[in-house]
């Protein structure tokens, strides 16, 4: 399907119980009352950095700030990199931020991209540090050996947040050769991890990422939070978590794992201009390449060239315990959800659960993967719950691979324009017409549903439940679809739950919404 030997990064240098306590933690830290400094375009790195006598640079202030202090930067454009030098501590974070209702800008515009280790802001092995409400931009080089990042984390920092950034422009122009990367996490050290990071509401547009990805956590990375961030408009992969490259220095560390990505919106990943992919379109909207103890829920990708993988590139080394659920996954060009290596050199996709996902006429390219594609070695993995509706291909699960063991298929609802006999499903390299042949072979899907979902509004995309609708509380009761919904609604409603992402109510109310009501009132 894609040649991915062009799919590499170059070395920049749980439970669920366990995730959503890593999530708390990372969003309560009580700030100890310490100074606040500022920075401003008409300052001087001699004053003494208060609001009527600012500092000028940034990195001045990166230079000068203690445990618990917090840098307000007014808007204006600075053309500078900087490297954060100082860690907080636990209940004494450091904070640099742009300034309440104004905009500071890092613009790589007249820099050069170093050989080194490299990002508008560069976090090594610091900790306890905040980077919030920056805008970071024009950051480009034509060398196939520099690697130009908008914010890097490398090392084993840990206790980092990364918020409400705005990242864009940063860009490799070398060539096939070359990579680039809007937000960089790379645990190169072991066994001292980077750990307990959120990255949350940022937003990263317009990358030219070469070989590399919008934002990525590779190597060893473990407890995070990636949520309700904006990735669109790039030329190579959104949302990526990796292992097995070699990049912390004992394998037995070297992978991202017990995270959670979740409640982001990707779209318009597209490889096809990327001189890298030589016009080949390939780019995940969310991928996981050898990451573990994952889970990936209610995320909106679209118009991506797949939505999410699941698969490992390194031969004898897998993917495992990622949890796909709830997500609306619809319009991608080669596939909706994609697991397993993509040949028999690769690794493998083992001890996933795909549940609850919306999955909408994807495979737009009419490529022959269908919504679903298992590929290279992929067993013991379940696949439930879903609201699956295919294209005039009418084409479900493809299958071209024989290595397909203790897959469990059941649970899902499918409809196409084509109906029951005439849509099509690959299952271990063999073709079936019709959904009676199909279950019939393969013993899959025994308790699923060839019919209507009765979608609100297809037209609008609007993938609520009508009351009438076949999906409501047909789904398997498994736990492992989570409390909630898409929208953030309890996912049982009547001691039963529904297929699809999102659950019937009577009146669907984000959570959110409702607090807010709640909060008016």
């Amino acid at each position: 399907m894609k040649n991915k030997s062009l799919w590499r990064s170059v070395q920049l240098g749980g439970s669920v119980l366990l995730l959503l306590s890593m999530a708390l933690s990372c969003q309560t830290t009580i700030q100890a009352d310490n100074a606040t400094y500022y920075v401003a375009i008409n300052g001087r790195d001699t004053n003494p950095g208060t609001e009527a006598a600012p500092w000028r640079t940034v990195q001045h202030a990166a230079d000068t700030v203690g445990p618990g202090d917090t840098v307000l930067v007014r808007g204006g454009v600075y053309e500078e990199a900087v490297t954060i030098n100082v860690s907080g501590s636990a209940g004494s974070v450091i904070t640099f931020q742009s300034y309440p209702g104004e905009t500071a800008v890092l613009d790589g515009t007249n820099l050069t991209v170093p050989a080194a280790d490299n990002g508008l802001f560069l976090i090594d092995s610091q900790s306890y540090v905040t980077i919030s409400g920056f805008e970071l931009r024009h950051y480009r080089t034509t060398n196939a050996n520099r690697v130009p990042v908008g914010i890097y984390v490398t090392g084993s920092a840990h206790h980092i947040q990364l918020r409400h950034n705005h990242i864009h422009h940063i860009e490799t122009n070398a060539g096939p050769d070359g990579n680039a990367h809007g937000i960089a996490v790379y645990g190169s050290q072991a066994p001292a991890s980077i750990h307990d990071v959120l990255i949350d509401g940022n937003e990263l547009h317009d990358l030219k990422l070469g070989n590399s990805e919008s934002l990525v956590l590779n190597g060893n990375v473990e407890q995070f939070t990636v949520s309700h961030n904006l990735v669109h408009d790039n030329d190579n992969i959104g949302i990526d978590l990796i292992g097995y490259e070699g990049v912390a220095p004992d394998p037995a560390y070297d992978r991202a794992r017990d995270g959670v990505i979740r409640q982001n919106t990707v779209y318009n990943i597209d490889s096809g201009s990327n001189p890298a992919y030589f016009g080949e379109q390939s780019a995940d909207g969310i991928y996981v390449d050898g990451g573990t103890r994952l889970v990936i829920e209610g995320n909106r990708v679209y118009q991506c060239n797949i939505g999410v993988e699941i698969a490992s590139e390194h031969g004898g080394r897998d993917t495992s315990y990622v949890t796909v659920r709830n997500n609306l996954i619809y319009h991608n060009h080669i596939v909706g959800i994609a697991m397993g290596g993509y040949d028999r050199q690769c690794g493998s996709s083992h001890h996933n659960a795909i549940l609850n996902n919306t999955l909408y006429q994807n495979d737009a390219n009419h490529d022959g993967s269908g919504e679903i594609m298992l590929q290279f070695d992929t067993a013991d993995n379940v696949i439930k719950n879903n609201l699956i509706v295919a294209n005039d291909q009418s084409l479900f699960i493809s299958n071209p691979y024989t290595e397909n063991s203790r897959n469990v298929v059941d649970y899902n609802l499918y409809f196409s324009p084509l109906g029951p006999d005439d849509s099509e499903w690959q299952w271990k390299n063999v073709a079936y017409q019709g959904f009676a042949a199909y279950r019939n072979a393969t013993g899959n899907d025994a308790h699923s549903l060839f019919v209507n979902p009765q979608f609100v509004d297809e037209a609008t995309l609007d993938f609520h439940l009508q009351a009438g609708s076949t999906a409501v509380d047909a789904g398997d009761n498994t736990t492992d679809s989570g409390d909630v919904d898409f929208d953030g609604n309890p996912r049982s409603q009547n001691g039963a739950i529904d297929m699809g992402a999102l659950e019937y109510t009577a009146v669907t109310l984000n959570n959110f919404v409702y607090l807010a009501m709640i909060v008016t009132e």
